[in-house]
């Protein structure tokens, strides 16, 4: 029975190209076996990615070329399209990650692909084949770095080619199938008047914190999983002179620096073996060594929290850090329970000392129930009481309800508190405008 015999026996005609219909999924992966029959792979290997896939377009036209398909023009281009992304990109997933208004992709097993927009979850009409031909795609991005999924290994970070980070994880840990998630990275990082627009802060704010910036003050980032901890990161790190040396030390390498003199750092898990790993605490040691200005680290998660803290209060100044947590307090306090996993005996005292001492703002970002990001929170540290580390908030946004839309309302308040470390900010020349830091200059 030929190609098109089979077509016309199927739902297929008119079903959307990357739709649930399985007759067009055992279509595609006829064309898919007969492309890979007929041409010399090797030989396109050797081409440029863009005429490699224009050479792939002709073959692929010319083979549906000899089919008489019941498709219409747009479905047969859909379909060209499809299987040219299945030999040379990452099959069903290409068409997500070349639109850029999302910004992660959550595979749940080969039956649901759902994506974020806006920090909105929505389940799309894209599917693969079947777990198979997941695991065929999670295996064609993780190769990149030498690694691969089976049973030995069954979990895997990795990320693409334009930055985006991507986990696996697939049975026995992935009980129903494999999972996916890749988180994505736009071309262009935002910026601070970026930030302002989309109404993460207000203007007040950020002219404050990018005089925390420029005067080197030590700044920690806080805030729950895809609050816009790394885009804050980002949009403060553009405050920082050309002149500085800038090391960063991620676990994939997210940050966009714009400025000419910076080192980028990144983690490596162990092999197979579990041999060579280097963790982020080894690199901020390394760094160390290495001169820099500024040290800013992805994101602190462990025993390395105890060498950034040392380094802020050394000579390196205006380094700055991300961290998982709910609220400035609960920042610190983990901050506490990541020092013991230093294996370096501190006691509560000192600890509270150095953190005191070490840290001088804490902003926290949260993700509102209507998916947008906000700065909820700017506090400063201002010594110790105890074995407590005192915080007194500079900047907050008070939610007042949700309306009928699901939106988030509020607004952003000066607490009208008078910041220590204004001082220090005359000092580097980069005092705030008056006003600034009142409920009237908040406008």
């Amino acid at each position: 029975m030929g190609l098109n015999d089979r077509l016309k026996q199927s739902s297929l005609a008119g079903a959307p190209p990357g739709g649930h219909n399985e007759d067009y999924q055992r279509l595609k992966q006829s064309l898919h076996t007969r492309l890979i029959e007929q041409i010399d792979l090797a030989a396109l290997g050797k081409l440029e990615a863009v005429e490699l896939r224009t050479e792939l377009m002709r073959w692929i036209s010319t083979l549906l070329g000899g089919e008489d398909l019941p498709l219409s023009r747009r479905e047969r281009e859909g379909l060209v399209e499809e299987l040219c992304d299945e030999i040379v990109g990452l099959g069903p997933l290409e068409a997500l990650l070349r639109d850029t208004t999302i910004s992660d992709i959550l595979v749940n097993t080969h039956r649901a692909v759902y994506v974020e927009r806006s920090g909105r979850i929505e389940k799309t009409a894209t599917r693969f084949r079947d777990d198979e031909h997941l695991i065929q795609t999670i295996n064609r991005i993780v190769n990149r770095i030498g690694r691969r999924v089976d049973e030995t290994s069954p979990m895997v970070d990795a990320r693409l080619p334009d930055g985006s980070r991507v986990n696996a994880i697939i049975p026995p840990l992935a009980v129903d199938g494999p999972i996916l998630s890749i988180r994505r990275f736009g071309g262009r990082p935002l910026a601070m008047p970026d930030l302002v627009n989309l109404g993460s802060l207000l203007p007040a704010m950020a002219v404050f914190l990018e005089c925390c910036v420029r005067a080197r003050l030590n700044v920690l980032i806080s805030g729950g999983t895809g609050s816009g901890k790394t885009t804050m990161l980002n949009a403060l790190s553009a405050a920082i002179l050309d002149h500085e040396r800038i090391i960063t030390i991620e676990d994939a390498a997210e940050l966009q620096l714009q400025q000419p003199h910076v080192v980028r750092l990144e983690t490596r898990p162990p092999n197979v073996e579990g041999q060579g790993g280097v963790v982020t605490r080894d690199l901020v040691r390394n760094s160390l060594r290495m001169r820099p200005d500024r040290i800013i680290v992805g994101e602190v998660r462990g025993g390395e929290i105890l060498d950034m803290l040392s380094a802020m209060n050394t000579g390196h100044e205006g380094s700055m850090a991300t961290l998982h947590a709910n609220t400035p307090r609960d920042a610190l306090t983990r901050i506490s329970a990541m020092v013991g996993m230093s294996g370096v005996t501190v006691s509560e005292q000192n600890l509270v000392q150095m953190v005191s001492r070490s840290i001088d703002l804490v902003v926290q970002l949260v993700r509102g129930s209507d998916g947008k990001r906000r700065v909820s929170s700017i506090s400063e540290l201002v010594g110790t009481e105890g074995t407590m580390v005192q915080l007194q908030e500079l900047f907050q946004f008070r939610q007042t309800g949700v309306d009928e839309g699901g939106r988030v309302q509020g607004r952003f308040l000066a607490t009208g508190v008078r910041p220590r470390c204004l001082e220090r900010l005359a000092r580097a020349g980069v005092e705030p405008p008056p006003g600034v830091l009142t409920t009237e200059g908040m406008g």
